[in-house]
């Protein structure tokens, strides 16, 4: 449940967006940040565009003095939101529209626990997808590496 999420949302982020400033491990954090919300018993606002919205919004407003604060805090609700994409939250009316579909949290599981057959055979396909994002963003190379630990930074090869 982790690799799919982590991996998909940096190379996603990475190849549309283009940027040289982004920092991809944000992105990373926002990605797995709705994966907690399996210890609360459910999909909650992780799980919601609203929620994603507005902690975008709180990015937007808290950083509004610092650019390079914002850009950097900016991959989290981006993250989220590629989060939102990868788990099929918005297949959820109840889930994804919350609390705009009423303010009740949706019962059950999380989706990633809910069809936990269908997340692992992802977590396989995230594997697959992490060796090929290896050779495209050419993390064989020693400098490539170090720019994406030390500063999050993932460019085309």
């Amino acid at each position: 449940m982790f690799i799919w999420f982590a991996v998909l949302s940096a190379v996603f982020v990475a190849v549309v967006f283009r940027s040289p400033t982004i920092d991809h491990r944000t992105v990373v954090v926002g990605s797995l940040a709705p994966l907690v919300e399996a210890a609360v018993g459910g999909p909650r606002v992780l799980h919601s565009v609203v929620g994603a919205v507005a902690i975008m919004g709180v990015v937007m407003v808290a950083t509004r003095n610092s650019r390079l604060l914002r850009r950097r805090l900016l991959g989290v609700p981006i993250g989220l939101m590629c989060h939102l994409v990868l788990d099929g939250s918005f297949a959820r009316t109840d889930v994804f529209w919350w609390p705009v579909s009423g303010f009740d949290f949706a019962p059950g599981q999380i989706p990633e626990v809910s069809h936990l057959g269908v997340s692992l055979g992802l977590e396989v396909i995230g594997l697959v997808v992490a060796v090929w994002s290896w050779r495209l963003f050419g993390l064989h190379h020693p400098a490539r590496r170090r720019r994406l630990r030390d500063h999050g930074r993932l460019d085309l090869a």
